[in-house]
């Protein structure tokens, strides 16, 4: 396992210890997604990573994305991401973040509403 990067004083450093599988408490996976989802709202550059860049990154980075993207199903966002580069995205993870992030009507997951 590697070491969490040690950041600068001038770079934020954001750090959700996801696993790569289900497992994740709901309130994880939200705020991993939240965190990502806001940044881009805000035009903050960011990088979005994990230990091999090809499940956890990806299944956040598409999860915020769908916040983005009115209308179109989580699957098919995963799909564009993933065709960036590598991928080996955990069925396990993906089904649920999109278990937690989102309902039926495809509405952002937010805990006590």
């Amino acid at each position: 396992m590697c070491e969490p990067v040690r950041p600068t004083r001038e770079l934020v450093y954001l750090r959700f210890p996801l696993v790569d599988g289900a497992g994740n408490p709901p309130w994880l996976v939200c705020a991993a997604v939240r965190a990502v989802e806001e940044l881009a709202r805000l035009g903050v550059p960011a990088l979005v990573a994990c230990d091999g860049g090809m499940s956890r990154s990806i299944v956040i980075a598409a999860a915020a994305l769908c916040l983005w993207m009115p209308g179109t199903s989580p699957d098919e966002v995963l799909g564009r991401v993933a065709a960036g580069g590598p991928a080996d995205v955990h069925p396990a993870l993906w089904a649920d973040v999109k278990r937690f992030m989102f309902t039926a009507s495809e509405t952002f997951y937010r805990p006590g509403e």
